[in-house]
């Protein structure tokens, strides 16, 4: 049983791709669940098998504690971990080869809280893998995709488990947009001379210096383009782990 996390700013496309993934994986024949952790979510593209506002909903937070929207997502991010266990047993109770899972939409309150580390050590980290989603509207600009790139290192530093790029959205780029930042992916100088014909301001000197100190650190990768929409690109995200845990080896079909 493999973990498949989604992670990713707001509106990157973590709900819509959980539901087009476990689609595909359905379509493929492969066994799949969909495990939702964010309480504040609404009109969800899919119905997940496992929903954490079985456990905690922010409309009763909000109620209890007296609180607004925001605050309630933050109490709420900590109590996710007291509902772990009856979760945890719920899904190993699964007979299944993949468990999809939709983190909130606040990706802080998943990277930064301990719950969110916990709740990946319990479910195995040993199991995990982290598909980090770059929005395409953000990742546009050079200054913008860099600033992505450190999202991504945080929650790599952070959680310490295998870890993809996707680019979600790919369908709303144009070509050749999708094809630079699929280069500067791919080759860093690229990004580099990007990032110097940008108009000099503190923002893209602080980029070349981000961009420095990720290249250092020896983080970032080839980002795997997707479409929710058409459906493609999921086949590579499924490679992806197979590779990882079972060194390419196709799932059996039942």
């Amino acid at each position: 049983m493999i973990n498949l996390y989604f992670i990713g700013s707001a509106g990157s496309g973590k709900s819509t791709l959980t539901n087009a993934f476990a689609g595909w994986m359905q379509g493929q024949g492969y066994d799949a669940i969909t495990v939702n952790l964010d309480p504040g979510i609404e009109n969800a593209p899919y119905v997940p098998d496992i929903d954490i506002r079985d456990w905690v909903k922010l409309r009763d937070i909000m109620k209890e504690y007296g609180v607004g929207p925001n605050g309630a997502q933050i109490i709420a991010a900590d109590m996710l971990a007291l509902s772990m266990d009856e979760m945890k047993e719920i899904i190993e109770s699964y007979d299944t080869d993949y468990v999809i899972i939709d983190t909130p939409g606040q990706m802080e309150l998943f990277i930064l809280r301990q719950s969110g580390k916990y709740i990946i050590d319990s479910l195995g980290a040993d199991k995990s893998m982290i598909s980090f989603l770059y929005d395409p509207l953000i990742s546009k600009t050079p200054s913008g995709f860099i600033t992505l790139m450190l999202h991504a290192a945080s929650v790599e530093v952070r959680f310490n488990v295998p870890f993809i790029s996707v680019l979600t959205k790919s369908d709303l780029l144009a070509d050749e947009e999708r094809e630079k930042i699929l280069n500067w992916s791919r080759n860093p100088l690229e990004l580099d001379d990007a990032i110097h014909s940008e108009q000099p301001t503190m923002r893209s000197q602080l980029s070349i210096e981000f961009l420095s100190a990720i290249r250092s650190f020896g983080t970032g990768q080839t980002i795997i383009p997707v479409s929710s929409t058409y459906g493609s690109g999921m086949e590579d995200i499924y490679n992806a782990a197979q590779q990882l845990f079972y060194g390419g080896e196709d799932l059996s079909k039942g």
